[in-house]
C-alpha cells in the first residue's frame, strides 16, 4: 500500500524558515513526478512545486519561486520542501503527492494529475 506522510509543519513568524518532509513508502519510484501543494481555508488546493524523479529540473509557482526549494533523497525515499522568507500568505495545509509512472511537463503541478496524496501538515505564519 502506497503511503505518503508529511511532517515539519509548524507556527513561525514572517521571515523565518521551515523544512517539510514527505516520506514515501509502499513502492519504489523511478520515473515519477512528485509535488507539493497547499490549501488555505476557503481556497482551492494549489500546486506550488514539483520534481520529476529520474530526470529534469524542478518547477515552481511564481508565488514561491526564489523562496522555496523542492528536493529528494532517493536513499531515504523522502522528498523535502525548504521554505525560506515565509510570509503570512503562505499559511495553509501543505500536502505532498505522487504521480506514479509519469513525469510532469508543466512547471506548476496540477491537482488532477496526481494519484497519491499525504494527509497534510499545517504551516502557520504570523506577521
Amino acid at each position: 500500500q502506497v503511503q505518503l506522510v508529511e511532517s515539519g509543519g509548524g507556527s513561525v513568524q514572517a521571515g523565518e524558515s521551515l523544512t517539510l518532509s514527505c516520506v514515501i513508502s509502499g513502492y519504489t519510484y523511478s520515473k515519477n513526478c512528485m509535488g507539493w501543494f497547499r490549501q488555505a481555508p476557503g481556497k482551492e488546493r494549489e500546486g506550488i512545486a514539483r520534481l520529476n524523479i529520474g530526470g529534469g529540473g524542478p518547477g515552481y509557482a511564481d508565488s514561491v519561486k526564489g523562496r522555496f526549494t523542492i528536493s529528494q533523497d532517493n536513499a531515504k525515499n523522502t522528498m523535502y520542501l525548504q521554505m525560506n522568507s515565509l510570509k503570512p500568505e503562505d499559511t495553509a495545509m501543505y500536502y505532498c503527492a505522487a504521480r506514479r509512472g509519469l513525469y510532469c511537463y508543466a512547471d506548476i503541478p496540477r491537482v488532477a494529475d496526481f494519484n497519491e496524496w499525504g494527509q497534510g501538515t499545517q504551516v502557520s505564519v504570523s506577521p
